[in-house]
């Protein structure tokens, strides 16, 4: 594996670090004012985004993480060091560059397997950010972390799918401007476990489909991307021809839309932190307590160079994930995959504590972007895939080489 940016990569690296400085970052506040204002419609994400993804569009910084036809013909690896320079701006520039989950997810899921006529009449919109989408798995009544219980029922009437099933944490649904849900249920109970699933297109506005709440994560509304809801699905009948791909391939559209969308978090992640050590070393050089700046405080140096060093170990873990990908596809990087979801969201977590305990009571408070912060990265430990289910599956396939 080659360590260098290729020219590619560095050309763009440098396009998007000016359009960071130049408009994500002063956009910042703007983001704040707007989320703010007691005239905005509810849930809707503020008009600097779409500002934004004017300019971003304009300059050619747009569907980088989509390889193919249908975005930038990236690589993997070519992605991952400019989604990283977006999560220093987490609540900005993905959804600035149409990079945003999950978007990403569903495009991708669209791509891969959609019709002709479903491309047309979803992804090709999606692509231009002219509506957003929702992924409606997780369910609240049963273990989703087991995709094989989830209990919503897809079935088969005539020329018709009917979908009943009680769906939460429904990330970008509740935003006026999600138009579609890419549904997963059960077709065929008495399948094999992993055949019984299938996914429908189910647009937003059938009748049966009711947005019934807003899900906070600590207490934060995520309200900058349209929120987290509860969704319920009361006889909701679509045309059969919105059933992505065949019926029982459902699981496995699911395991091939999450491996991307979770290198896609960690490469985000990353820039987080990086975030969080610079606000923590700017604090430090800042604030003086007990007649020594906090940077010449012994405990507070070796959070600094522990921070550096575990953002460097993640780093080269998730570019040999992306180069794998790249090379032998996702399931020769399955082990790698798996690595850099439990590594990475739990790195970050310690770098983000450390940072928010240099700011004192500014950490948890609302004047630093800290605390909002460690509440979205800390719900990737469950998001995509919580870490004991990635660790069960690793452990077994460490074990097997000795059976």
């Amino acid at each position: 594996m080659d360590f260098a940016y290729d020219a590619r990569t560095n050309e763009l690296r440098e396009q998007l670090l000016a359009f960071m400085d130049q408009h994500v970052h002063p956009a910042e506040p703007v983001l704040a004012a707007q989320l703010a204002d007691p005239a905005r419609e509810p849930w809707a994400v503020p008009s600097v985004v779409a500002d934004l993804q004017a300019e971003a569009r304009k300059q050619g910084l747009w569907n980088l993480f989509i390889p193919g036809e249908h975005g930038a013909g990236l690589t993997n690896l070519q992605y991952a060091p400019l989604a990283e320079i977006t999560g220093r701006s987490i609540q900005l520039a993905p959804p600035a560059l149409n990079c945003a989950a999950p978007d990403t997810g569903n495009m991708e899921l669209l791509a891969q397997f959609g019709s002709a006529e479903q491309k047309e009449r979803w992804l090709r919109p999606l692509l231009d950010a002219e509506i957003r989408s929702a992924f409606a798995m997780t369910e609240p009544e049963v273990a989703s972390s087991d995709a094989t219980n989830i209990a919503t029922r897809i079935e088969r009437d005539g020329d018709e799918y009917v979908v009943n099933g009680r769906k939460w944490y429904i990330t970008g649904a509740m935003n006026p401007d999600c138009k579609l849900f890419i549904v997963m249920g059960k077709t065929d109970p008495t399948a094999e476990p992993h055949r019984q699933q299938s996914m429908v297109i189910v647009p937003r506005d059938t009748p049966g489909v009711t947005v019934k709440r807003g899900m906070t994560v600590f207490g934060y509304d995520d309200a900058d991307h349209g929120g987290h809801a509860e969704v319920l699905f009361d006889g909701v009948r679509v045309p059969a021809e919105n059933l992505i791909g065949e019926e029982g391939t459902g699981f496995a559209i699911a395991q091939a839309r999450l491996g991307p969308g979770r290198i896609h978090h960690c490469m985000r992640a990353i820039g987080i932190a990086e975030r969080a050590l610079e606000l923590m070393c700017r604090r430090a050089s800042e604030r003086v307590a007990f007649g020594r700046p906090l940077a010449e405080q012994g405990v507070v140096q070796d959070w600094i160079a522990e921070s550096r060093v575990r953002i460097e170990q993640l780093r080269l873990l998730v570019l040999k994930t992306a180069w794998l990908m790249d090379t032998v596809g996702n399931r020769g990087a399955h082990t790698e995959i798996q690595a850099i979801k439990i590594a990475t969201p739990r790195t970050v977590e310690w770098i983000l504590d450390k940072a928010v305990q240099a700011h004192g009571a500014a950490g948890v408070s609302q004047d630093t972007p800290l605390a909002q912060l460690w509440a979205g990265n800390r719900t990737l430990r469950l998001a995509d895939g919580p870490d004991e289910v990635h660790k069960r599956s690793l452990a077994r396939r460490e074990l097997k080489r000795y059976r």
